[in-house]
């Protein structure tokens, strides 16, 4: 590996040398078909996924539920199929929300085998491929939603098809606890930061079983304007460490220095900050004695 170049850990039982900094394609949703997305033209979409692959990331994230995100990837960067993992969702609603559902909720996510079907086969449309490299389960569905209509065997069909390669699920507590002990998943997408940590020990369980690990929220970009959040990093004193780079740099580090992770989503609209995160993670993990200071100062009371 050069200077130049960003680090890679290998996703799991995939072999897959991923990129530690993936791209989240969430934020380039738009506000067609997505109430709570940003204004952001074709072009502006298509400038900042070539960036992604120009500056050399190879993870890219996106959803059924985000939007216009899986067209504009079709349409951007498609003719590059071969430079990028592909990694894509699927429970998310496929269609017209039911009747009555509001306009600022999502539609609920439903794990029957049909929603799943006709979401797969959208992707691929929409995504211009013929494979998915990984389709997750969203939401961290229950063992009671993954078998009542046998929704891993309807993955694993599209698998037999060569239209999906890996399985995989976007999960949380308590639910994701079953899922490691499936067997099944190839991947896991985890929400974790340095200053949302409940998951820790699961991403080094699921690590530990074989199962990649996709981070989401590494930067705690949700939580950047929540006060009570922010305070935890102020009263631990974690400027002390960050030797004049931005708290967005220091929190990224601090995810790409768990040794369970294999790779970490961030999204933006913005090329300066995907540049900026590029040689953020290009610096690598924190010093071992600083990472190690960090998680004391944050557990203390």
């Amino acid at each position: 590996m050069t200077d130049s170049e960003i680090p890679t850990r290998t996703l799991g039982r995939t072999g897959f040398a991923a990129t530690v900094l993936g791209f989240g394609a969430m934020e380039i949703r738009g506000t067609q078909h997505h109430h709570n997305g940003r204004p952001i033209e074709p072009a502006q979409a298509e400038r900042i996924l070539n960036l992604v692959l120009d500056e050399g990331i190879n993870y890219i994230d996106t959803s059924i539920d985000y939007g216009d995100s899986e067209e504009s990837i079709g349409n951007a960067i498609s003719r590059r199929r071969d430079e990028y993992f592909l990694a894509t969702k699927c429970g998310c609603w496929v269609g017209e929300a039911p009747e009555g559902t509001p306009r600022d909720k999502r539609p609920p996510h439903v794990f029957t085998r049909q929603n799943i079907v006709n979401g797969i086969e959208q992707s691929l449309r929409r995504l211009k491929t013929d494979y998915l490299d990984l389709v997750q389960f969203h939401q961290s569905p229950s063992l009671g939603e993954l078998r009542a209509e046998d929704a891993i065997g309807v993955l694993k069909e599209f698998q037999d098809l060569g239209k999906v390669r890996y399985i995989g699920s976007s999960s949380i507590l308590p639910n994701i606890v079953d899922h490691i002990d499936l067997g099944v998943f190839d991947v896991l997408q985890i929400p974790y930061s340095a200053l949302e940590r409940e998951h820790e020990e699961v991403i080094s369980a699921a690590h530990a079983a074989g199962i990649g690990v996709v981070i989401r929220g590494g930067v705690a970009k949700g939580d950047l304007g929540k006060e009570s959040v922010w305070r935890r990093y102020d009263e631990a004193n974690l400027d002390e460490f960050a030797e004049g780079a931005s708290r967005a740099e220091f929190m990224l580090r601090f995810t790409i220095s768990h040794p369970g992770m294999t790779t970490t989503i961030v999204g933006t609209m913005n090329p300066d900050h995907l540049v900026q995160n590029v040689a953020s993670v290009r610096k690598g993990p924190l010093p071992a004695d600083i990472y190690a200071e960090t998680k004391r100062r944050l557990s203390a009371p």
